[in-house]
């Protein structure tokens, strides 16, 4: 079904019409065409009195420029030369020397700040050397060499993703109508406390662009003295690789300064305490060539579906340093608490590093038909929605980074001899913890920053190949991942909440 792929781009006058982003009412197109011109239009149709640049540093999250318009030619003026940062406050591998940068602004990403006082629009933006050349090092712009060096090996194949945002709502404790321990999921209020929070934020995501698929509670949930901790989490549709990621970041800063408005912590934090589900930054793929999944076919999963996941299966240790980033990652990564511990993929199977949802593959129309008598067999392909999802990512990591490196995964795969065996040799069918000798033949994923490190040393010259990651780039990660020496904490720590949650709050805001 072509058109479903193509709605991102090409939308109908009703789509526009029902786009719950003002800007894409106001100027009748999708974000992707907005151009200067437009921005300027705006500026006037909605009295914008500040503009702000936002672009990603890092640590992973949105820095914030502001500029107060004095006319429309100044408003004209910053659009076009965009503004100088200091690049070595925003990026320690570079030296203070030699540090200057350009920001400059990506039309495409323009929205109505929800938060401002003021009029404001936001933009995102680019890094540019002080040769006007895109800055080597930046996230934005090793996710587009990674996105352009996969079209070029596959012929032309698009990988999209979308991502799943977990996050725990830490609050006063609340009496009535509690949730059982570890028995959120789904759950609606009351016994959800914090559904109108999630709502309202998935609105003003939407309203900035963010292509959302749905929002629920999830399983953790529990009280410690007066304090409530609830976990929830917000999905994403699939899109681009650049602009998935920047609704992702956006979303982030969206969530945070709401909570922050209502009074509460929201937190993206990989784990909160023993024995309770951590939250996961879930990333879901799908492989595209003029407007088909490339992942299914009328026999199940592809060779392509397969060359993908032996290349991520295959990186699956290095990607951590990209996806999971501080040691608290690592404490998530434990059996039995719905996060993957060995690489490993399955259909349908939670306890997989690699997971293939049900995609909607038989029976689509007879289901709506059966659940509605009133309604005949609608017979639809929806061969679109087949993802592949790779478990292993959480909050803490740098998105832009992250999706990156699973594109140069993907490529690999492509690559590789035999992947296709690769992949068949590691596919699982039951659960990997209720199984020993499964769990005997499958290589395990590392359980620290420092083993993590280790791995993308060794891998390093396949992210850096076609000069994708700059090897500044990598040795930046390498140093901070090392920083924290945390070899053996995890067996220091063991099952200790005191020292865990002392851990915990030092990064409490990761990414």
């Amino acid at each position: 079904m072509q058109s479903q792929f193509k709605k991102i781009i090409h939308m109908t006058q009703e789509e526009l019409k029902l786009n719950p982003n003002r800007l894409v009412q106001f100027l009748q197109k999708p974000m992707r065409e907005f151009t200067k011109a437009d921005i300027l239009r705006v500026i006037e149709e909605f009295e914008i009195e500040m503009i702000k640049f936002r672009y990603m540093a890092n640590d992973g999250r949105l820095k914030t420029l502001n500029f107060v318009i004095n006319s429309l030619q100044h408003a004209d003026e910053i659009l076009t030369s965009g503004e100088r940062v200091d690049g070595s406050s925003l990026f320690p591998f570079l030296e203070a020397g030699s540090s200057d940068l350009y920001v400059i602004p990506r039309f495409r990403t323009a929205f109505l700040d929800p938060f401002a006082e003021l009029p404001t629009l936001d933009l995102l933006c680019n890094f540019y050397t002080k040769d006007g050349e895109p800055f080597e090092m930046a996230p934005e712009y090793t996710l587009a060499k990674a996105g352009k060096a996969f079209r070029e090996t596959t012929g032309g194949m698009e990988f999209e993703v979308m991502g799943e945002l977990e996050y725990y709502v830490i609050a006063p404790k609340e009496e009535q109508y509690l949730t059982a321990d570890q028995r959120g999921y789904h759950a609606s209020s009351p016994f959800c406390k914090f559904e109108n929070f999630r709502t309202e934020a998935m609105k003003l995501i939407a309203e900035s662009g963010g292509l959302i698929k749905y929002g629920h509670s999830e399983v953790g949930n529990f009280c410690v003295g007066d304090t409530m901790y609830e976990q929830n989490e917000i999905e994403f549709l699939p899109t681009t690789l650049e602009d998935a990621a920047d609704q992702l970041v956006i979303a982030k800063w969206i969530m945070r300064t709401l909570g922050y408005q209502y009074g509460i912590t929201v937190t993206f934090a990989p784990k909160i305490t023993v024995g309770k589900a951590g939250s996961g930054m879930h990333i879901h793929t799908r492989i595209s060539k003029n407007g088909k999944n490339m992942y299914i076919s009328e026999n199940g999963l592809t060779e392509v579906a397969h060359k993908a996941i032996a290349g991520i299966l295959n990186l699956a240790g290095s990607l951590t340093a990209f996806g999971d980033t501080n040691p608290t990652s690592y404490f998530r990564l434990v059996p039995h608490q719905e996060a993957p511990t060995n690489i490993c993929w399955g259909d349908r199977n939670r306890s997989a590093m690699v997971r293939v949802p049900l995609g909607w593959t038989k029976g689509s129309g007879n289901m709506m038909a059966h659940c509605n008598p009133l309604e005949k067999n609608e017979e639809v392909d929806f061969s679109y929605k087949q993802t592949i999802e790779l478990r292993t990512p959480d909050g803490s990591a740098n998105v832009y980074l992250l999706l990156a490196g699973m594109t140069v995964a993907a490529r690999h795969g492509f690559e590789m001899e035999n992947a296709v065996q690769y992949a068949k040799d590691r596919y699982v069918s039951v659960n990997i913890f209720e199984h020993e000798e499964v769990l005997k033949r499958l290589d395990v994923l590392p359980d620290s920053c420092a083993a993590s490190a280790d791995l993308l040393e060794r891998d390093r010259a396949i992210y850096e190949e076609k000069g994708i990651f700059a090897p500044a780039l990598i040795d930046g990660i390498l140093k901070e991942l090392r920083s924290y020496n945390d070899r053996t904490l995890r067996a220091e720590i063991g099952n200790d909440p005191e020292k865990i949650l002392s851990l915990v709050e030092s990064f409490m805001h990761c990414g």
